[in-house]
C-alpha cells in the first residue's frame, strides 16, 4: 500500500508505511511493540480478515519501512502519527489494538482525540499506566536502574542487545517458548530500526505516566496480559486505572500465563480474547479484563 506522511509542521513530514487489508469489513488497527514493525502481525491478520475485519497494520516512525527522522519519539507525536492513518484512511468504528508500546499509542489517543472516530480498544501485554518505579509510582514495574541499564546496553552493543531482548521477549522463567526460527524472525525486524528511534522510543515508554490518559477511556476496553511476562511484567495492570474511567462497567476473567509477545497462533473467532471482544463489543460496553497464567503467549 503507498505510503501515508504525517505532518508535524515545517520540513517535518514522516512517511509511514502503511498495510491495508480493505474490504467492507469494521477497521481494526495494530500497533507493534518495540522494537518490531507491522510484520510482526503476520500471524494474526489472516485470522481477523477470516473472521470479516478489514485489518491495517503500520510500522512506527523510526521503525521497520518507516521514515526514520531525528526526533518526535514521545507519545503525543506518536499519538499523532496514528490518527494521521485512521483519518487518511478515513477509519470509522476503529478498534485500536496496542501491544506493549502500542499501548501507549491507545492511551494517549483519549487525551488528545476523545472516543473519535473509536469503537473499542485492546491493551496486549502494554506499557500503560507508568512504567518507571519512583516514589510517587511504587508500583512501577521497571526501576530507574534498570532503565539505565537497558539505555546503556542498547548505545553500546545493538546487536548484542538486541539478542537478548528478543530472547526475553519470548521466554517464560528463563525458557524460550518459540523455536530458533521465530526468534530469528523478530530479530531481524528488530534490526531495522534506526538506533535513534529505539532510543527514543524507549525512553518515551519508560518515562511516559499514562494514568491521566487512562482515566479518559469511555468505549469498551479489553486489556490482556500475562502473568509469565518478564519484559512487561503485571504488577500495575492497565485495569486498575481504567476501571476509574467513565467506561460503564467492568468484568475479569483468569485463563493460563504467557510471556511477552502477541499471539502467533492462528485466532479462532469464538476463542476468548480479542475476536470475541470485538464481537462482543458490539452489544457490551464494558471493560474487560484477561489475566493470564501458565501458558506462552502464543495464544488469545
Amino acid at each position: 500500500m503507498p505510503e501515508i506522511t504525517a505532518h508535524h509542521g515545517l520540513f517535518k513530514d514522516t512517511k509511514l508505511h502503511v498495510d491495508d487489508t480493505g474490504g467492507s469489513g469494521r477497521p481494526i488497527v495494530l500497533i507493534h511493540g518495540w522494537p518490531l514493525s507491522g510484520a510482526s502481525w503476520n500471524h494474526q491478520v489472516p485470522a481477523l480478515v477470516d473472521a470479516g475485519y478489514r485489518v491495517i497494520t503500520y510500522d512506527r516512525r523510526g521503525f521497520g519501512r518507516s521514515d526514520k527522522p531525528k526526533t518526535g519519539y514521545d507519545y503525543d507525536h506518536l499519538a499523532e502519527d496514528l490518527h494521521t492513518i485512521v483519518t487518511e484512511l478515513d477509519l470509522d468504528d476503529v478498534t485500536l489494538v496496542g501491544f506493549s508500546m502500542g499501548g501507549g499509542e491507545v492511551a494517549r489517543w483519549f487525551s488528545k482525540y476523545g472516543a473519535e472516530r473509536l469503537h473499542s480498544v485492546v491493551f496486549a501485554s502494554a506499557v500503560p499506566p507508568y512504567l518507571l518505579q519512583g516514589s510517587d509510582n511504587p508500583d512501577g514495574p521497571l526501576p530507574k536502574t534498570q532503565a539505565a541499564e537497558m539505555t546503556a546496553g542498547l548505545t553500546k552493543d545493538e546487536d548484542a542487545f538486541y539478542d537478548d531482548f528478543i530472547t526475553q521477549f519470548f521466554s517464560v522463567d528463563g525458557e524460550l517458548k518459540v523455536s530458533e526460527a521465530d526468534r530469528q524472525e523478530a530479530l531481524a525486524l528488530a534490526r531495522q530500526a534506526s538506533k535513534i528511534a529505539a532510543l527514543g522510543a524507549m525512553a518515551s515508554f519508560a518515562n511516559t505516566d499514562f494514568r491521566d490518559d487512562l482515566t479518559k477511556v469511555t468505549v469498551p476496553t479489553l486489556v490482556i496480559h500475562g502473568d509469565g511476562d518478564g519484559v512487561v511484567p503485571s504488577k500495575a495492570p492497565v485495569p486498575a486505572r481504567t476501571r476509574r474511567s467513565p467506561a460503564p462497567s467492568s468484568t475479569s476473567s483468569r485463563s493460563p500465563a504467557r510471556r511477552h509477545r502477541q499471539p502467533r497462533r492462528r485466532m479462532e473467532p469464538c476463542r476468548p480474547g480479542v475476536p470475541c471482544h470485538l464481537g462482543a463489543a458490539d452489544s457490551d460496553r464494558d471493560l474487560r479484563a484477561v489475566r493470564c497464567r501458565g501458558q506462552p503467549s502464543g495464544r488469545w
